[in-house]
């Protein structure tokens, strides 16, 4: 069955006058975590783009990108964005039901995060509005400040492009705790991982350019000790 057929069947309630922030109370386990993890990023994507004021054709494209939509199933993914657009719920209000969904899996949060980037830097802008926004749903999230700035210099070109910001590291760490950030990261990044914590086998692509930042930045840090 189609992602996007299970999340048709998991908003059918909203036609019946129910908000889409009380969607969120009903996938709180699996396999409907990762119905939720779609509604999630497509949600608060759409209240993002109500913060730098227009939604373009590069965010269209990277919301496909991420999710890998199908031409029959585009019907729905516009469904759940213009719902969340009209939806008189706050930003703020979706990212507390989205962080009580998850609990405390911070790895969900960094995932969840990843796809709003994404999304945000599409059409190779990266909006005040948006770093605002995305700076409070991190912190609504719980996210660490440092691995707050790691995301953004992966995805954000004007932001100074520091490998132990992405690693989620101090530069004066012990090189052992450097290397065991690093591993934990491809660990945590491994497509089984992600998916056993809620990512859609859709969406798991995401971690192909984590994967090659991290190992760019540890690469980095290397070379820098010698």
């Amino acid at each position: 069955m189609s992602i996007w057929t299970r999340i048709t069947d998991a908003i059918s309630a909203l036609a019946k006058g129910e908000s889409l922030t009380s969607v969120f109370e009903k996938l709180r386990t699996p396999p409907e975590r990762s119905v939720a993890f779609t509604i999630a990023v497509i949600a608060l994507s759409a209240k993002m783009a109500k913060a730098d004021g227009l939604v373009t054709r590069d965010e269209v494209t990277a919301f496909r990108e991420v999710f890998q939509i199908a031409q029959e199933d585009e019907a729905g993914a516009a469904r759940v964005f213009n719902l969340a657009r009209q939806d008189v719920a706050g930003f703020e209000d979706y990212a507390r039901k989205i962080k009580a969904m998850f609990g405390e899996g911070e790895n969900c949060f960094c995932d969840l995060m990843e796809g709003l980037f994404h999304i945000a830097m599409a059409d190779g802008t990266y909006h005040p509005a948006e770093d605002a926004f995305l700076q409070r749903v991190a912190e609504i999230f719980g996210l660490p400040e440092i691995e707050f700035r790691g995301l953004r210099a992966r995805f954000v070109p004007d932001a100074v492009p520091d490998p132990y910001s992405v690693l989620g590291v101090s530069p004066d760490a012990p090189p052992e705790d450097i290397r065991a950030a690093w591993k934990r990261l491809i660990r945590d990044s491994h497509p089984d991982a992600m998916i056993a914590r809620g990512v859609p086998p859709e969406a798991v692509k995401l971690a192909e350019k984590r994967m090659i930042d991290i190992n760019r930045a540890w690469e980095e840090i290397q070379e820098r000790q010698g």
